[in-house]
């Protein structure tokens, strides 16, 4: 590369800060050079292209339609040079913001706790973090990182396991005082049973009796779309949940939820993984990220 095409970003840079600035001196300023600097790289851009692109008046600098055009395409090959030094920088030291989506009771009790670790370890890297049970758009660029449960949809997106978890009926102990506690699955159609409104055909619960796994349809009159407002209805005893373990550990060794029915639990587990664009040519903040989750909740 020649020496004039290596200082051609930097003639567009006084370009667009002139512009921005409004005037050769602020533009000056804002750069640390002199007028003088700043007019002559104008007039070499002028000079090379055969075409004026700044009017100056008494007040302001005006664009013609022809330094319009310089303008919007410096500004582009500009953010550009920004983008490809920010990545290649971003690979030696992680940082930047991190945009990280997880479901609301997992993302509280399980990934926001570790946080403060996290940060420390990568002071580089904002972490902005959103939870809700809503799916975050990672290929539409929504989210750097969201954290997905069960079976994964066909995508071009990588995925990344961070560990598992199961399932537990439970209910608080004044619920089984006022309506008994259910000894066999089929006890459940007498009981308020909370549910969640995601779309499917039947609300059933899965069992396993005599080694023979069955749905067993269950209703109740209260549905949410998250496992967090299901276990605080369950602790306020207005009925029995089905919910994620992770969710419920600290309220049943506490007392304030009751385990139920575990000799008829199937047993059945729900992977957790880290969705992410891109393998190998991830950022190096999404790739720490991860890394950092399969250390702290993945199993050897």
């Amino acid at each position: 590369m020649t020496r004039a095409m290596a200082d051609r970003s930097g003639e567009m840079e006084i370009f667009v800060t002139a512009v921005r600035e409004g005037s050769l001196s602020a533009a000056a300023r804002r750069l640390e050079l002199t007028p003088s600097a700043v007019s002559r790289a104008l007039a070499r851009i002028e000079a090379r292209l055969g075409v004026r692109l700044i009017t100056r008046t008494t007040r302001r600098l005006v664009l013609t339609p022809e330094g319009d055009a310089y303008l919007h395409a410096a500004q582009r090959i500009l953010a550009d040079i920004a983008e490809v030094e920010e990545e290649l920088a971003d690979q030696a030291s992680p940082r930047g913001r991190l945009r990280v989506s997880a479901a609301l009771a997992h993302g509280r009790l399980v990934i926001v706790p570790l946080l403060g670790e996290f940060v420390a370890r990568h002071p580089g890297i904002l972490v902005d973090i959103s939870l809700s049970d809503t799916l975050e758009d990672v290929a539409g660029g929504r989210a750097d990182v969201a954290i997905r449960f069960g079976p994964l949809a066909d995508s071009a997106l990588t995925a990344r396991k961070i560990g598992e978890t199961g399932r537990s009926i439970v209910a608080a102990p004044a619920y089984l005082a006022r309506m008994g506690t259910p000894q066999v699955p089929e006890d459940l159609h007498a009981h308020n049973c909370l549910n969640f409104n995601f779309r499917r055909a039947e609300p059933v619960w899965p069992f396993r009796q005599d080694g023979r796994d069955y749905a067993l349809p269950v209703g109740g009159n209260i549905e949410a779309n998250n496992g967090e407002t299901l276990v605080e209805l369950a602790l306020a005893g207005v009925g029995i949940a089905r919910v994620g373990t992770f969710s419920i550990a600290a309220d049943l060794a506490a007392g304030r939820l009751v385990s139920l029915l575990e000799p008829f639990n199937p047993g059945d587990r729900e992977d957790i993984h880290a969705v992410f664009v891109g393998g190998a040519t991830r950022p190096a903040r999404v790739r720490a990220f991860v890394e950092f989750l399969v250390e702290k909740l993945g199993k050897p």
